[in-house]
């Protein structure tokens, strides 16, 4: 396995274990539609909550979150729609984007709520 999808599987670990910590309940990791996916879909307060999470190794270049560009936010619009039809879901939605940057053995998380809102697409 790449180096980089390593690093991406351990930074979604780590968003889950905090999301939990917070009190997320935790529906699905890494759904896939079509060819697109969600690395994290959870509940929180009658909130349909769906997580793209961005790992980096440093914010040198850019910080994680800045990674999720216009695109694909509306690709995870789209399949956040094909899983609430799928599922039959009847709560709001939420976008939300968990940036994590390890860096000289320490890990930095940034959770962004409302990071992007799908009427915008």
């Amino acid at each position: 396995m790449a180096e980089h999808n390593i690093l991406g599987e351990k930074g979604e670990e780590f968003a889950k274990q905090f999301l939990l910590e917070k009190g997320y309940k935790i529906r699905h990791l890494n759904w896939r539609y079509k060819k697109t996916e969600i690395d994290i879909i959870a509940e929180k307060n009658n909130l349909l909550v769906v997580v793209e999470v961005k790992t980096r190794t440093n914010d040198y270049f850019e910080n994680p979150k800045d990674a999720v560009t216009f695109r694909k936010q509306r690709h995870v619009v789209d399949t956040t729609e094909a899983y609430i039809e799928k599922f039959n879901v009847d709560l709001e939605v939420r976008f939300d984007i968990i940036s994590i940057t390890f860096e000289n053995g320490k890990e930095k998380i940034e959770h962004v709520q409302d990071a992007f809102q799908a009427g915008l697409y």
